[in-house]
């Protein structure tokens, strides 16, 4: 077996969690091998919106969101390789009347952990955002230093800065199966032969569980798709605006450079079937529902023009949240998760990958502490619910 063959930890997946984790684990020392099945950002995190806001409606994430904003806000001097992109927009979270109560809990205990966001009005979100409909506005989280940022650019500088400390990444590299040895991981096999490892980090996203399988593991994740549009502003319309999650409406909009917004629709997403089908086309109904419900919150968006559309894909757990950290009982030494993102996995990328390589070098996190993620969950009936959730609205 030739040198490249070997490494302290293997991560599967090259997109921003598969190079985050492989940026903290290398800094430390470690060696990291980075094996992916196409190119770097290929699948979930190409497709991403890149948001980088804090709100949640479970502290955990709120915490590993805010860890991880200082390494888009000061990207130079945290990694040094690349460029985020980072983009400082604000952000509005806007949630029905239903659960106004729990959005003001949710802002007060995010400012405990110190989180720079109020909870501001119709009038203030108008003021915010020109034209906007707020009848229907009774709070909204709002956070000033929140934005958006180049999923992609992320994470080719975190595996450049993982290269640095000496990773090495095989691109191209389809990992068919986990390679055991008794109850332990020793690597995995590929269509570019065997690589051994006592460590291996399953990051593959919507592949997660399918290479898990492989071990007699089984991880409740699905492949989740969504669908992006971009519309052209009107004439006169500035991008000068906050991202705007908007429950009610099951959408979420963006600036996107000076001219365009990107749209995001959170209903009628499909969940389950081969994370290999080809993608879709966005229909032309599911393009008219965009227009519909941007339009009912910003009325001046019917003079905008559709440009363009994409379908993106990720995991997605019974929770809607990410399963991190070893597989432990009922599964092989060695033989850890970081996948399962349901979509909200960029903006908590750096933390995790500290947290996670933390966990692995250590015996504990501790940037945040991710236990509460762990497989187990799921078997011993805890699923993860936010302290004031916002019910089945997406988060």
């Amino acid at each position: 077996m030739n040198a490249i063959a070997t490494a302290d930890v293997i991560v599967v997946g090259a997109g921003v969690q598969g190079a985050s984790l492989a940026f903290h684990l290398a800094r430390r020392g470690a060696s990291v091998l980075v094996l992916e099945r196409a190119a770097v950002a290929a699948g979930a995190t190409g497709r991403s919106s890149g948001f980088v806001r804090m709100h949640y409606d479970l502290e955990l994430e709120a915490r590993l969101a805010w860890a991880s904003y200082p390494y888009f806000a000061e990207w130079a001097g945290r990694v040094g390789e690349g460029d985020a992109g980072f983009v400082r927009t604000g952000f509005l979270q806007l949630v029905p009347a239903s659960v106004a109560d729990a959005l003001r809990a949710n802002v007060a205990a995010q400012q405990r952990i110190g989180i720079p966001t109020d909870v501001v009005g119709p009038a203030e979100v108008s003021l915010l955002v020109p034209g906007i409909v707020t009848e229907d506005v009774v709070a909204a989280a709002y956070e000033p230093h929140s934005g958006y940022a180049d999923p992609t650019g992320t994470t080719a500088g975190f595996l450049a800065g993982a290269r640095r400390a000496g990773a090495r990444f095989i691109g191209g590299c389809r990992v068919s199966a986990l390679a055991l040895n008794g109850e332990r991981v020793v690597g995995v096999e590929s269509d570019r032969g065997g690589f051994q490892a006592p460590v291996v980090v399953i990051a593959g996203g919507a592949w997660s569980a399918e290479l898990a399988a492989t071990a007699g593991v089984t991880v409740p994740v699905e492949a989740w798709r969504h669908d992006t549009a971009y519309f052209g502003l009107p004439e006169g319309r500035s991008a000068d605006l906050p991202i705007v999650i908007d429950h009610a409406q099951e959408v979420y909009f963006r600036p996107e450079g000076r001219d365009l917004l990107l749209v995001g629709l959170e209903a009628g997403n499909v969940i389950g079937g081969s994370p290999d089908r080809p993608m879709a086309a966005l229909a032309e109904t599911t393009v008219e529902v965009m227009v519909e419900r941007v339009c009912r919150r910003l009325p001046w968006m019917a003079a905008g023009t559709f440009r363009t559309a994409h379908g993106g894909q990720d995991g997605i757990t019974p929770d809607q949240r990410a399963i991190l950290g070893p597989v432990s009982a009922g599964g092989p030494d060695g033989l850890w998760l970081a996948c399962g993102f349901s979509g909200t996995g960029f903006k908590i990328a750096p933390a995790v990958g500290a947290s996670l390589a933390e966990w692995i070098l250590d015996g504990r996190p501790s940037t945040v502490d991710i236990t509460p993620f762990a497989l187990s969950r799921f078997v011993e009936g805890r699923p993860l619910v936010g302290e004031h959730p916002y019910e089945a609205l997406w988060r």
